[in-house]
């Protein structure tokens, strides 16, 4: 007889290899041909809802490791509520207006600007905007994230602008947009200017230099032959010098060097001294700065007064205590310089070039002309030293230039006026890091005005009109009816219609006796834009409320959507539109470091969907500690790889050995499975609960790591391993068998569902392959609860894995001394420590099945022992055969005339279910 047939093997069509990058994409047309999304919603119809708003990425270019990152982790979340009795429609979005779009065109696509009007240009610009939201749609499914993709919310659409223009006319309403003339951040490469969100800081190298202003009226205070010095790294700014500043309670100092006297803050006396290389300076006179008010020094090249004013803002930390002042250049310098009733100075263009308010440097770029004008100061005999420093320094986020400050005339929203409300939101919201509540609150505490207007075209028009005498026109009527419009025609019409044609009809105004207007040009910061969406989308769409549950965005967010969502918001309805708010980090390649083309550490997600698959991405977004920076290169993927080759495997096993197993006839109840199956049941509870746990906390990566664990050490290690003698050996119907065999059903069923979140691809495949489930598709099931397992005693078998340990281990010394080869091989002596393991070892029937060996027994004879933690072990090659069914060494191996190769346990279950 051939005694592998009666063998009852595992059988199963799951393939051991996952073929991801060709599966995935047949997976996914499968979704979307049954509109898995939409069945997803019917089945939890009725239930809570809950709301993660899509933070909307930017359309231009292919997706990134980060987009990748931000739609997965999000994906997780919306699954898992939608898997644990909620109602969760997600609408993605795109931020698509700014200049990225308009510089695609004329560097890239080669659109002649100049040669278009502004409406043509603004179509090509839509048209290039929405067929990057296609691209990036498609790779966003490609990740396998769930989504209402054919209605995702888009910021160029009329709907969407009309409600943006209802946002800006109700902030308007209550007094906080006001058109005014203050330095903002300005970017000549982008030739507008910029919120402080759109900034970010890079080092840059600059001149340092320190520059005597002679007194010409010293006020009874100083002599005439005195001079302040001032120390700047932006010569460029000196043309626009107004002033100088110092402070009204710092001790200042004249001091003699040479035949010079200098006027710098006493505390700074030894610092300057060394900066400027003086020998032996003499403090001959010092005053408080509130006296000095007033006095008046002269431009060390231009024939104009510098007026010495008050400021809080000067201090010591660095410089003279005496601040060079250019009210067009500084924001600090624009309003000490307006207390004194003194205009701003901005002899700067949108380009960053000189005009004729600065003569002799018309035409000069503002950085190529700080070399001009040290050499003009060092002509003058003002320029005291002249160095080179490496700083941070504000660039274009966009661009990656540097900008400038400049006085011009904008539209801001006055966040001062509702702060104190934003700063009581802050605190009622859930951060995750916390760190992110201190982040945000300092952002805001610190904030005065928020500059909205952008001198762009590519964008949603400040919907403001001009009266004849130039008196804005912002009026409920007015700004109704424009989003009216916007709503019906696009925002186009502003750019095509003439001022009286947008205006409602008989519109007239006080102040356009000739019933003429006029329209702003400039259109809104992109970030007015997706700071909108709570009004566009949370209250635009059904099945959505506001505040929404999670905002879930990078870490860069704080100053950006985050930020402008929350003013907008707050600013509306008094209220924050999120209630919960998480931030992820960066991706870094292995090493830590930012990835860049130029260093050849990019890792793109649509080459590992192609190489590994998307659920490699996945699993390794959920293997990561997300909320910090996280780490990414081909050794970590490969490792995130081999985790999901031992998961996949253990999915494969137990799938292999349920072969004959029904769940509706052949499930054994709680109260008759064996006591081990028992305990795998127990510990698969508590896995349940620490998973479901980490999912309700937003913490992913304990759950990587405890599946992963649990299939590692729990199952391959142990449950799956010692079964192997039973599920193949004994008969089919066996009790102890189909015990087992229940705890594998539970067990796969319940990993299958939590995993299902984040590898939702093979998930789905899994779950075609287990026997007797009745859904179609394993994500319209539900997240398994833990639940109570019939008593029995945990400790005894938490008890017997502690001395398992010492079992393996007295196993593996005694193969490498070659005392064994396999473990069957063996037959082992336990001599208890303590009366507890005692207990706990004479308990178990078939111990030897549980530590894999062929005999096992328990005794009080130490003798030829060695001492473990919890037992004393021998370890001895078994005297007896080895059966040739069942590999196991047994004295009773041909006992059986019949059957004499095989041993008596094996010979009885052939003659009773294979024999002729």
């Amino acid at each position: 007889m051939d005694y592998k047939e009666t063998l009852l093997m595992p059988k199963t069509a799951f393939p051991m290899r996952g073929n991801l990058p060709n599966k995935e994409p047949i997976r996914q047309s499968e979704w979307e041909e049954k509109d898995l999304y939409k069945k997803s919603l019917e089945r939890t119809k009725g239930k809570p809802l809950f709301i993660l708003h899509d933070g909307p990425p930017y359309a231009n270019g292919d997706l990134h490791i980060g987009h990748a990152l931000n739609k997965i982790l999000k994906d997780f979340i919306t699954r898992y509520k939608s898997m644990t009795g909620y109602h969760v429609p997600y609408v993605p979005g795109w931020d698509t207006h700014g200049l990225p779009i308009e510089t695609a065109l004329t560097k890239n696509k080669k659109v002649k600007r100049k040669e278009l009007s502004i409406a043509e240009f603004r179509k090509l610009c839509a048209e290039y905007a929405l067929g990057q939201v296609d691209n990036q749609r498609e790779q966003f499914k490609k990740l396998g994230v769930r989504a209402d993709w054919d209605n995702p919310y888009i910021t160029l659409t009329k709907d969407y602008e009309a409600a943006q223009i209802k946002v800006f006319g109700e902030m308007a309403k209550k007094g906080y947009i006001y058109k005014g003339l203050k330095p903002v951040y300005w970017s000549p490469s982008s030739e507008s200017a910029l919120a402080e969100a759109e900034i970010e800081y890079h080092d840059k190298r600059s001149p340092s230099i320190y520059v005597s202003f002679e007194v010409t009226d010293g006020r009874g205070l100083l002599e005439s032959d005195v001079k302040f010095i001032i120390w700047t790294t932006t010569p460029w700014t000196i043309p626009a010098n107004l002033g100088i500043s110092i402070h009204p309670e710092l001790e200042y100092a004249v001091v003699a060097v040479n035949d010079d006297k200098f006027v710098i803050a006493h505390a700074l006396l030894e610092a300057v001294t060394e900066a400027l290389e003086w020998n032996n300076p003499e403090v001959i006179q010092t005053f408080k700065g509130e006296e000095a008010d007033k006095v008046v020094a002269k431009h060390p090249f231009y024939d104009r007064e510098s007026l010495v004013m008050l400021g809080e803002h000067v201090t010591t930390e660095a410089g003279t205590g005496c601040v060079h002042t250019a009210p067009g250049h500084g924001e600090d310098d624009f309003y000490v310089a307006r207390s004194y009733g003194m205009d701003a100075l901005c002899p700067v263009d949108e380009k960053g070039v000189f005009t004729d308010e600065a003569p002799g440097f018309e035409g000069l770029f503002y950085d190529k002309a700080n070399k001009v004008i040290t050499e003009k100061l060092d002509e003058a005999g003002a320029l005291l030293k002249l160095a080179f420093i490496t700083h941070s320094y504000p660039h274009d986020w966009r661009t990656k230039k540097p900008t400038i400050f400049r006085a011009t005339s904008q539209w801001f929203a006055s966040i001062k006026d509702f702060r104190h409300t934003i700063l009581d939101e802050i605190k009622a919201i859930n951060w995750y890091p916390q760190w992110g509540e201190t982040r945000l609150y300092n952002m805001v505490r610190d904030r005065e005005d928020w500059c909205i207007s952008r001198q762009r075209t590519w964008g949603v028009p400040i919907p403001v009109f001009y009266a004849e005498d130039k008196t804005p026109i912002i009026t409920d009527e007015t700004i109704s009816h424009v989003s009216d419009l916007f709503k019906e025609h696009g925002s186009n019409i502003w750019f095509e219609w003439k001022a009286n044609d947008l205006l409602p009809k008989g519109f007239t105004s006080e102040h356009s006796p000739n019933n003429m207007f006029t329209k702003e040009t400039d259109i809104m910061d992109v970030w007015f834009d997706s700071g909108s969406s709570h009004e566009a989308v949370l209250l635009g769409r059904e099945d959505h409320y506001r505040p929404a549950d999670i905002y879930l965005e990078g870490s860069d967010q704080y100053r950006g959507w985050f930020n402008s969502s929350l003013s907008t918001s707050v600013a509306v309805t008094g209220k924050a539109p999120y209630k919960t708010v998480i931030s992820h980090g960066f991706a870094l390649d292995g090493d830590g470091r930012k990835m860049s083309k130029s260093l050849g550490n990019v890792i793109q997600p649509g080459k590992v969907q192609k190489q590994l698959g998307s659920d490699i991405l996945r699993l390794w977004v959920s293997s990561v500690d997300y909320q910090a920076d996280v780490r990414i290169s081909n050794d970590i993927l490969k490792q995130v790889s081999e985790a999901y080759r031992k998961i996949r495997n253990t999915f494969r096993f137990m799938l292999a050995n349920l072969a004959d197993f029904d769940p509706k006839t052949d499930r054994v109840a709680d109260t008759e499975l064996e006591d081990v199956d028992k305990y795998m049941l127990y510990r698969l509870q508590r896995l349940i609960n620490d998973v479901r746990g980490s999912y309700e906390s937003y913490e992913f990566s304990p759950i990587f790591h405890q599946i992963h664990n649990f299939c590692a050490v729990d199952l391959s290690s142990f449950y799956l391993d010692f079964a192997k003698d039973i599920l193949y050996i004994e008969a089919k119907d066996n009790h102890r068998r189909r015990s087992i065999q229940t705890g594998y059903y539970e067990i796969l069923t319940s990993l299958v569902k939590l995993l299902t979140p984040i590898i939702p691809h093979t998930a789905e495949e899994v779950w075609e392959y287990i026997p007797g489930v009745e859904s179609d598709s394993v994500q319209l099931t539900d997240i398994p609860e833990s639940r109570e397992i019939t008593k029995f005693a945990v400790e005894k078998w938490d008890h017997f894995m502690r001395v398992r340990d010492d079992v393996l281990k007295a196993l593996e010394e005694a193969r490498n001394e070659k005392i064994i080869g396999k473990s069957l091989e063996a037959k082992i002596k336990l001599v208890p420590k303590d009366e507890q393991t005692k207990d706990v070892l004479q308990s178990i029937e078939q111990l030897h099945q549980y530590l894999i060996v062929s005999e096992a027994e328990v005794s009080d004879d130490t003798s030829e022992t060695k001492p473990y933690s919890y037992v004393h072990v021998a370890v001895d090659k078994h005297a007896g055969e080895k059966c040739e069914r069942c590999w196991i060494s047994a004295t009773t191996v041909g006992e059986d005339s019949e059957h004499p190769a095989l041993c008596s346990r094996c010979a009885e279950v052939v003659k009773r279910h294979y024999s002729a």
